[in-house]
């Protein structure tokens, strides 16, 4: 299996196989005549291949006639910043964040920092089919690249949207797990520049990935472990680019992914009551969470620019994933793990109390989360046949917005095919964890017969 994923969330493969040198010069070419050209910055990640991409994704954009400025290694959020501080008509973020070190990806940013929607998404790859690209004359081909700091410019805006003076005061211990990616960059100098004792870990942008760049809790011992020996106030994981969030709590408790965007809810509706974003795959703590604040939440597709156009279009005050993945709409209108980290760190200072005892007090759910590979060419007819064999499921309500999802009385399961990679993903949640295993299982029989 030799997958290549385009979508929504951009084009990803496996480097050398299918994401190559020439597939990047061309969807490069066709954001440029998507944008007719303009300014454009770009970023990368920490990985290997990230040098080679990014020359080929300049190459295209100088080809067909735009300045290119070049942001060098910088998270994602990082960048959606920077476009409307430097006047740019768009971005191209090259990193496949969550994903392992052979794959990378192109994700296309337009002028306002918010990712292409699916609409915008169609059109891009149709210019890209037709392979009918602008193309700018010799004598008009920008003869250099500029360059640009674009962490500065976010810890400025990260800096003017919170209590930096009561975060000092607190002079919180914080244990990171950078991951050796583009957060390496920003989030310590976070740290220090809010009063906190930083004890780093893979912090280094030139070696490799220690684990797969992806804030679970198979991959957050390290950080587990220097909670305990530290002495930390918590822990933090960061993915390659800077847009998820994993948390380990003072007593080296490590949480669920979906805690951070359960968590940020709580803290951020006790603040500004408001309308939450978020998809259909996301834990029901975020409803339980609103309904004490009467805010109501809304649902969309799985995939970060379906959840920031909901955070635009219904003035959200919060939105976000049960990936770790938080979006403060004051700062932008898409996943930031650096300001979740400051609305996190604001929210213990100015109360005065453990993570621990804000994550106890959040609803108590379970959820589990399967994987089924499955070959890129029976995908689609695979979840087709399991829509057709589920769809008179008895006392049950089926959503086929994003793949299947089946609500029951006493919990749910979304089956639907990822945006990232050739598999789908079965999730499922329940009041206990017996029911939610129940839950994945009838699923997946059901994706097997």
């Amino acid at each position: 299996m030799k997958p290549l994923k385009i979508g929504i969330s951009g084009v990803r493969g496996i480097v050398g196989e299918t994401f190559t040198p020439e597939l990047a010069v061309g969807f490069a070419q066709a954001f440029a005549t998507y944008l007719n050209s303009g300014r454009v910055l770009i970023c990368r990640d920490t990985r290997p291949s990230g040098p080679m991409v990014a020359s080929a994704v300049a190459a295209g954009l100088l080809a067909s006639g735009c300045e290119v400025i070049d942001l060098g290694v910088c998270p994602t959020p990082s960048l959606q910043l920077a476009i409307p501080w430097l006047n740019a008509q768009g971005g191209i973020a090259i990193t496949a964040g969550h994903n392992a070190t052979p794959w990378n990806a192109l994700k296309f940013v337009r002028s306002d920092g918010l990712y292409l929607n699916a609409t915008q998404a169609v059109e891009l790859l149709d210019i890209y089919h037709q392979y009918e690209f602008a193309k700018a004359p010799w004598n008009l081909i920008r003869p250099m690249i500029s360059r640009e700091d674009a962490v500065d410019h976010h810890l400025a805006i990260l800096a003017s949207s919170f209590d930096i003076a009561a975060i000092r005061k607190r002079a919180l211990r914080i244990s990171v797990d950078c991951c050796n990616g583009a957060c390496s960059a920003l989030v310590p100098r976070w740290i220090t520049e809010l009063g906190g004792q930083v004890i780093a870990i893979n912090d280094d942008m030139n070696a490799p990935f220690p684990h797969d760049p992806e804030p679970r809790q198979d991959t957050m011992a390290q950080v587990r472990a220097l909670v305990k020996a530290g002495n930390a106030d918590l822990g933090l994981v960061l993915d390659a680019d800077g847009e998820r969030l994993g948390l380990v709590d003072e007593t080296a408790r490590i949480l669920p992914e979906e805690v951070t965007f359960a968590l940020a809810a709580s803290i951020r509706l006790s603040q500004r009551p408001g309308p939450v974003v978020t998809n259909i795959s996301t834990s029901s703590m975020v409803d339980r969470i609103a309904a004490l604040y009467k805010a109501p939440v809304f649902r969309t597709p799985v995939g970060q620019a379906y959840v920031s156009e909901g955070v635009l279009e219904h003035h959200a005050s919060l939105g976000g994933e049960g990936n770790g993945s938080v979006i403060i709409p004051e700062i932008q209108a898409v996943p930031d793990s650096a300001a979740a980290i400051g609305l996190i760190l604001e929210h213990l200072a100015l109360t005065g109390r453990g993570l621990s005892e804000l994550v106890d007090q959040l609803p108590r759910l379970s959820m589990v989360k399967s994987t089924l590979p499955i070959e890129p060419n029976l995908i689609y007819s695979a979840l087709q046949t399991f829509r057709d064999r589920v769809q008179d499921e008895s006392n049950a309500a089926i959503d086929s917005s994003d793949g299947v999802r089946i609500d029951w009385p006493d919990g749910w399961v979304h089956v639907r095919v990822s945006n990232t990679e050739s598999i789908i993903r079965v999730i499922a949640e329940a009041e206990d964890d017996s029911r939610a295993h129940d839950l994945v299982d009838w699923a997946r029989e059901r994706l097997r017969g």
